[in-house]
Protein backbone atom coordinates (compact mmCIF):
# COMPACT_ATOMS: atom_id res chain seq x y z
CA UNK A 1 0.00 0.00 0.00
CA UNK A 2 1.36 3.67 -0.84
CA UNK A 3 0.46 6.66 1.13
CA UNK A 4 3.35 6.67 3.17
CA UNK A 5 3.87 10.40 4.26
CA UNK A 6 -0.16 9.86 5.58
CA UNK A 7 0.49 6.46 7.75
CA UNK A 8 3.82 8.59 8.84
CA UNK A 9 2.02 11.38 9.86
CA UNK A 10 -0.95 9.60 11.65
CA UNK A 11 1.58 7.03 13.10
CA UNK A 12 3.12 10.60 15.29
CA UNK A 13 -0.02 10.13 17.57
CA UNK A 14 -0.44 13.95 17.83
CA UNK A 15 -3.42 15.83 16.20
CA UNK A 16 -2.57 16.76 12.67
CA UNK A 17 -4.45 19.97 10.93
CA UNK A 18 -6.19 19.75 7.62
CA UNK A 19 -6.86 22.59 5.16
CA UNK A 20 -10.00 24.59 4.52
CA UNK A 21 -12.23 25.76 2.09
CA UNK A 22 -11.61 25.58 -1.58
CA UNK A 23 -14.11 26.07 -3.84
CA UNK A 24 -15.09 29.35 -1.65
CA UNK A 25 -12.29 30.87 -1.72
CA UNK A 26 -11.46 30.12 -5.67
CA UNK A 27 -15.09 32.44 -5.71
CA UNK A 28 -13.77 34.65 -3.60
CA UNK A 29 -10.96 35.20 -6.24
CA UNK A 30 -13.46 35.39 -9.11
CA UNK A 31 -14.49 32.06 -9.63
CA UNK A 32 -17.90 32.68 -11.39
CA UNK A 33 -21.07 31.01 -9.85
CA UNK A 34 -22.17 27.79 -11.93
CA UNK A 35 -18.32 26.96 -13.06
CA UNK A 36 -17.12 24.08 -11.72
CA UNK A 37 -13.68 24.62 -9.74
CA UNK A 38 -11.92 22.12 -11.25
CA UNK A 39 -11.75 24.08 -14.30
CA UNK A 40 -9.34 26.40 -12.89
CA UNK A 41 -7.16 23.64 -12.35
CA UNK A 42 -6.28 24.01 -15.82
CA UNK A 43 -7.32 27.46 -16.54
CA UNK A 44 -6.31 29.37 -13.30
CA UNK A 45 -3.82 27.12 -11.88
CA UNK A 46 -1.76 29.90 -10.23
CA UNK A 47 -5.51 30.54 -7.87
CA UNK A 48 -5.02 26.64 -7.09
CA UNK A 49 -2.12 26.75 -6.04
CA UNK A 50 -1.80 30.14 -3.57
CA UNK A 51 -5.28 28.35 -2.29
CA UNK A 52 -3.08 25.41 -0.53
CA UNK A 53 0.10 27.41 -0.03
CA UNK A 54 -1.85 29.79 2.17
CA UNK A 55 -2.72 26.72 4.23
CA UNK A 56 0.21 24.88 4.66
CA UNK A 57 1.76 28.27 5.59
CA UNK A 58 -0.63 28.29 8.59
CA UNK A 59 0.35 25.30 9.49
CA UNK A 60 -1.75 21.86 7.76
CA UNK A 61 -0.30 19.25 7.73
CA UNK A 62 -2.53 17.81 4.91
CA UNK A 63 -4.37 19.37 2.24
CA UNK A 64 -7.36 18.24 0.14
CA UNK A 65 -7.02 18.43 -3.64
CA UNK A 66 -9.60 20.57 -6.16
CA UNK A 67 -10.98 17.78 -7.35
CA UNK A 68 -14.60 17.47 -5.35
CA UNK A 69 -16.92 17.37 -7.98
CA UNK A 70 -14.84 16.09 -10.48
CA UNK A 71 -16.52 13.43 -11.75
CA UNK A 72 -16.92 12.32 -15.07
CA UNK A 73 -20.71 12.63 -14.01
CA UNK A 74 -20.93 16.28 -12.60
CA UNK A 75 -18.80 17.48 -15.16
CA UNK A 76 -21.00 16.46 -18.48
CA UNK A 77 -23.90 19.31 -16.66
CA UNK A 78 -20.69 21.97 -18.02
CA UNK A 79 -20.12 20.34 -21.50
CA UNK A 80 -16.89 18.83 -19.61
CA UNK A 81 -17.72 15.27 -19.27
CA UNK A 82 -14.52 14.13 -21.62
CA UNK A 83 -11.66 16.36 -19.79
CA UNK A 84 -12.94 14.90 -16.39
CA UNK A 85 -10.01 12.92 -16.02
CA UNK A 86 -7.40 14.90 -16.82
CA UNK A 87 -9.00 17.99 -14.40
CA UNK A 88 -8.92 15.27 -11.76
CA UNK A 89 -5.41 14.49 -12.51
CA UNK A 90 -4.29 18.19 -12.75
CA UNK A 91 -5.49 18.74 -9.18
CA UNK A 92 -4.06 16.48 -7.80
CA UNK A 93 -0.57 17.35 -9.31
CA UNK A 94 -0.93 20.89 -8.62
CA UNK A 95 -1.88 19.51 -4.79
CA UNK A 96 1.95 17.66 -4.55
CA UNK A 97 3.57 20.50 -6.34
CA UNK A 98 2.07 22.73 -3.14
CA UNK A 99 2.89 20.34 -1.11
CA UNK A 100 6.28 18.77 -1.35
CA UNK A 101 7.89 16.34 0.77
CA UNK A 102 6.28 16.81 4.31
CA UNK A 103 2.64 17.67 3.44
CA UNK A 104 0.16 14.81 2.73
CA UNK A 105 -1.92 15.44 0.11
CA UNK A 106 -5.64 13.43 0.34
CA UNK A 107 -7.28 13.03 -3.07
CA UNK A 108 -10.71 14.71 -2.80
CA UNK A 109 -13.68 12.44 -3.98
CA UNK A 110 -17.41 13.57 -3.54
CA UNK A 111 -21.12 11.99 -4.21
CA UNK A 112 -21.45 11.70 -7.47
CA UNK A 113 -24.97 13.70 -7.05
CA UNK A 114 -27.31 11.66 -8.51
CA UNK A 115 -29.38 8.85 -6.28
CA UNK A 116 -28.47 5.35 -7.32
CA UNK A 117 -31.11 2.95 -8.44
CA UNK A 118 -33.83 2.03 -7.72
CA UNK A 119 -34.27 5.60 -6.08
CA UNK A 120 -32.90 7.40 -8.59
CA UNK A 121 -31.75 7.11 -12.32
CA UNK A 122 -27.84 6.28 -11.58
CA UNK A 123 -27.04 2.67 -12.45
CA UNK A 124 -24.20 0.46 -9.69
CA UNK A 125 -22.47 -0.33 -12.76
CA UNK A 126 -22.07 3.42 -14.00
CA UNK A 127 -21.78 4.51 -10.46
CA UNK A 128 -18.51 2.21 -10.44
CA UNK A 129 -16.65 3.39 -13.42
CA UNK A 130 -16.90 7.22 -12.71
CA UNK A 131 -15.86 6.24 -9.34
CA UNK A 132 -12.82 4.34 -10.62
CA UNK A 133 -12.34 7.04 -13.37
CA UNK A 134 -11.76 9.63 -10.61
CA UNK A 135 -9.40 7.51 -8.31
CA UNK A 136 -7.02 6.24 -10.92
CA UNK A 137 -7.05 10.27 -11.91
CA UNK A 138 -5.86 11.08 -8.17
CA UNK A 139 -3.81 8.01 -7.98
CA UNK A 140 -1.50 9.38 -11.05
CA UNK A 141 -1.56 12.95 -10.29
CA UNK A 142 0.08 11.57 -6.93
CA UNK A 143 -2.29 12.20 -3.88
CA UNK A 144 -1.00 9.71 -0.88
CA UNK A 145 -5.04 8.62 -0.09
CA UNK A 146 -8.43 8.71 -1.56
CA UNK A 147 -10.84 11.02 0.70
CA UNK A 148 -14.36 10.36 0.14
CA UNK A 149 -15.85 13.08 1.43
CA UNK A 150 -19.21 14.20 2.26
CA UNK A 151 -21.75 11.59 1.90
CA UNK A 152 -24.98 11.15 2.41
CA UNK A 153 -25.65 7.59 2.03
CA UNK A 154 -23.69 4.97 3.40
CA UNK A 155 -24.56 2.58 0.49
CA UNK A 156 -23.04 4.61 -1.92
CA UNK A 157 -19.92 5.24 0.29
CA UNK A 158 -19.41 1.65 0.49
CA UNK A 159 -19.58 1.39 -3.39
CA UNK A 160 -16.83 4.39 -4.00
CA UNK A 161 -14.71 2.42 -0.81
CA UNK A 162 -14.72 -0.86 -2.98
CA UNK A 163 -13.92 0.68 -6.18
CA UNK A 164 -11.36 2.59 -4.34
CA UNK A 165 -9.72 -0.67 -3.12
CA UNK A 166 -9.67 -2.29 -6.55
CA UNK A 167 -8.34 0.62 -8.71
CA UNK A 168 -5.49 2.01 -6.52
CA UNK A 169 -2.39 0.59 -4.18
CA UNK A 170 -3.31 4.32 -1.68
CA UNK A 171 -5.16 4.08 1.72
CA UNK A 172 -8.61 5.39 2.03
CA UNK A 173 -10.23 7.92 4.01
CA UNK A 174 -14.37 8.17 4.66
CA UNK A 175 -16.36 11.29 5.85
CA UNK A 176 -20.10 11.70 5.72
CA UNK A 177 -21.89 14.97 6.25
CA UNK A 178 -24.35 14.84 9.40
CA UNK A 179 -27.12 17.05 10.33
CA UNK A 180 -27.53 18.74 14.11
CA UNK A 181 -28.36 15.62 15.30
CA UNK A 182 -25.96 13.53 14.32
CA UNK A 183 -27.92 12.02 11.14
CA UNK A 184 -27.32 12.41 7.63
CA UNK A 185 -29.95 13.20 5.54
CA UNK A 186 -30.58 9.74 3.77
CA UNK A 187 -31.30 8.92 7.59
CA UNK A 188 -27.61 7.40 8.67
CA UNK A 189 -26.95 7.94 12.28
CA UNK A 190 -22.76 8.65 13.26
CA UNK A 191 -22.48 5.45 15.35
CA UNK A 192 -24.06 3.40 12.42
CA UNK A 193 -21.78 5.05 9.78
CA UNK A 194 -18.67 3.99 11.98
CA UNK A 195 -19.95 0.70 13.14
CA UNK A 196 -20.14 -0.72 9.26
CA UNK A 197 -17.09 1.26 8.12
CA UNK A 198 -15.04 -0.52 11.19
CA UNK A 199 -16.77 -3.73 10.54
CA UNK A 200 -15.51 -4.06 7.34
CA UNK A 201 -12.34 -4.78 8.88
CA UNK A 202 -10.51 -3.41 5.95
CA UNK A 203 -6.94 -1.88 7.05
CA UNK A 204 -6.85 0.34 3.68
CA UNK A 205 -9.62 2.77 5.89
CA UNK A 206 -7.35 4.69 7.86
CA UNK A 207 -9.47 7.68 8.75
CA UNK A 208 -13.32 8.54 9.11
CA UNK A 209 -15.04 11.17 10.32
CA UNK A 210 -17.42 14.17 9.40
CA UNK A 211 -17.11 17.48 7.22
CA UNK A 212 -19.51 20.38 5.83
CA UNK A 213 -23.27 20.74 6.80
CA UNK A 214 -22.62 22.49 10.38
CA UNK A 215 -20.33 24.94 12.16
CA UNK A 216 -17.79 24.54 15.15
CA UNK A 217 -19.87 24.38 17.90
CA UNK A 218 -22.88 21.70 16.42
CA UNK A 219 -19.48 19.82 15.14
CA UNK A 220 -18.90 19.11 19.01
CA UNK A 221 -21.60 16.84 19.56
CA UNK A 222 -21.02 15.04 16.70
CA UNK A 223 -16.53 14.19 17.37
CA UNK A 224 -17.65 13.63 20.68
CA UNK A 225 -20.01 10.72 18.86
CA UNK A 226 -17.40 9.58 16.41
CA UNK A 227 -14.73 9.07 18.46
CA UNK A 228 -17.07 7.21 20.91
CA UNK A 229 -18.21 4.98 18.24
CA UNK A 230 -14.51 4.08 16.76
CA UNK A 231 -12.45 1.60 18.43
CA UNK A 232 -9.82 1.44 16.02
CA UNK A 233 -10.03 4.14 13.50
CA UNK A 234 -8.70 8.00 13.70
CA UNK A 235 -11.28 10.41 13.19
CA UNK A 236 -10.99 13.75 11.27
CA UNK A 237 -13.89 16.58 11.28
CA UNK A 238 -13.87 19.77 9.27
CA UNK A 239 -16.83 21.80 9.69
CA UNK A 240 -17.95 25.09 8.08
CA UNK A 241 -17.53 28.63 9.20
CA UNK A 242 -20.90 28.35 10.41
CA UNK A 243 -24.53 27.83 8.46
CA UNK A 244 -24.42 29.88 5.35
CA UNK A 245 -26.51 33.17 4.47
CA UNK A 246 -27.23 35.18 1.37
CA UNK A 247 -26.43 38.38 1.45
CA UNK A 248 -26.87 40.57 -1.41
CA UNK A 249 -26.56 37.62 -3.63
CA UNK A 250 -23.39 36.99 -2.03
CA UNK A 251 -22.89 33.47 0.59
CA UNK A 252 -21.76 34.58 3.95
CA UNK A 253 -20.32 32.27 6.51
CA UNK A 254 -19.90 33.77 10.37
CA UNK A 255 -17.62 31.37 12.39
CA UNK A 256 -15.06 32.98 12.90
CA UNK A 257 -11.48 31.77 13.31
CA UNK A 258 -11.71 32.60 17.40
CA UNK A 259 -15.32 30.48 17.32
CA UNK A 260 -13.18 28.03 15.51
CA UNK A 261 -10.43 27.28 17.73
CA UNK A 262 -12.95 27.32 20.87
CA UNK A 263 -14.58 24.15 19.20
CA UNK A 264 -11.46 22.63 18.06
CA UNK A 265 -10.25 22.75 22.12
CA UNK A 266 -13.49 20.54 22.67
CA UNK A 267 -13.21 18.58 19.04
CA UNK A 268 -9.29 17.30 20.15
CA UNK A 269 -10.56 16.73 24.47
CA UNK A 270 -12.99 14.26 22.75
CA UNK A 271 -10.35 12.60 20.89
CA UNK A 272 -10.73 13.94 17.40
CA UNK A 273 -7.14 13.15 15.33
CA UNK A 274 -7.08 15.39 12.31
CA UNK A 275 -8.91 18.73 12.40
CA UNK A 276 -9.55 21.24 9.95
CA UNK A 277 -12.71 23.78 8.10
CA UNK A 278 -15.03 22.99 4.76
CA UNK A 279 -16.75 25.55 3.48
CA UNK A 280 -16.10 28.76 4.51
CA UNK A 281 -13.42 28.64 6.07
CA UNK A 282 -9.75 30.74 5.49
CA UNK A 283 -6.71 30.60 6.30
CA UNK A 284 -6.85 32.53 9.02
CA UNK A 285 -9.31 29.76 10.53
CA UNK A 286 -6.62 27.06 9.50
CA UNK A 287 -4.46 29.32 11.24
CA UNK A 288 -6.42 29.60 13.98
CA UNK A 289 -6.76 25.57 14.83
CA UNK A 290 -2.90 25.47 14.22
CA UNK A 291 -2.35 27.52 17.93
CA UNK A 292 -4.74 24.99 19.34
CA UNK A 293 -3.30 21.56 17.84
CA UNK A 294 0.60 22.82 18.28
CA UNK A 295 0.18 23.17 21.87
Amino acid sequence: MGGERLLGLLGEGRPLLADGAMGTRLQGMGLPGGMPPELWNEERPEAVLQVHRSYIEAGSDIILTNTFGGNRRKMARYGLGERAFDLVRRGAELAREAAGEAVAVLGSTGPIGELLEPLGPLSLGEAREIYAEQVRALAEGGADAILFETFSDLEELKIALEVALESADLPVCLTMTFEENGVTVMGVPVEKFVEEIEGLGEERVVLIGANCSIGPVEMEGIAERLCKAARRLPVMVKPNAGRPRLVEGRTVYDATPEDFARSARRWVEAGVRVVGGCCGTTAEHIRALAGVVKE
